[in-house]
């Protein structure tokens, strides 16, 4: 009778551990989202406050390229609201609309030399294609860790663990297709 006692009980230890490891497991997992949020939310507030320095120098030489402007800035707002309620599906539409602004602001300036010798400008244009492409990466890996998390939280056993403590499913945060794709500069120019 107590050898079955101690078989019961070590299979029963051998089980609350092994849950005790997945929850430990999704425990990271979560906060690994979490930081890989926090990573691309840094970049987006940095690009937030370049943004209207980059549309005042524009706004020096584009005088007539206001509905431009006007884009980038309703894009940046956009961003800005989608990002502080940590709706992952609006930021992406945002995401869409701000970076085909870009695109347009940045094609368009080619028609403005002095613009362009601006050094402002220059610095401007580089520090926010700068932060463009480090979203990107860091968008990528906010995107891993919410595959692994998603994954992790429907696998057997760990879902009747991340059900029991009611772990969650994360948004991936994707960009549209047309953001995707390359910008028309001949349709710019021809307004």
């Amino acid at each position: 009778m107590a050898i079955s006692t101690f078989i019961t009980l070590g299979i029963l230890v051998l089980i609350a551990g092994y849950g005790v490891i997945i929850y430990n497991n999704l425990v990271a997992l979560k906060h690994r989202v979490a930081k890989a949020w926090s990573n691309i939310d840094v970049l987006l507030k940095q690009r937030h406050d370049e943004l209207p320095k980059l549309v005042e120098t524009c706004k020096q030489y584009m005088g007539y390229e206001q509905e431009t402007l006007e884009k980038v800035i309703r894009a940046r707002g956009n961003v800005s609201n989608a990002r502080e309620n940590q709706d992952i599906n609006a930021l992406g539409k945002a995401e869409t609309q701000l970076r085909a602004g870009l695109s347009q602001l940045f094609a368009l300036a080619e028609a403005y030399p002095d613009l362009k010798a601006n050094t402002s400008f220059q610095h401007l244009q580089g520090r926010i294609s700068d932060l463009e492409n480090a979203i990107a990466d860091r968008r990528e890996l906010y995107n891993d860790a919410v595959n692994l998390n998603n994954i992790r939280i429907e696998q057997f056993p760990d879902l009747l663990i991340a059900r029991f403590f009611a772990f969650k499913a994360f948004e991936l945060l994707e960009f549209s297709d047309e953001e995707k794709a390359d910008v028309n500069i001949g349709q710019l120019f021809n307004r």
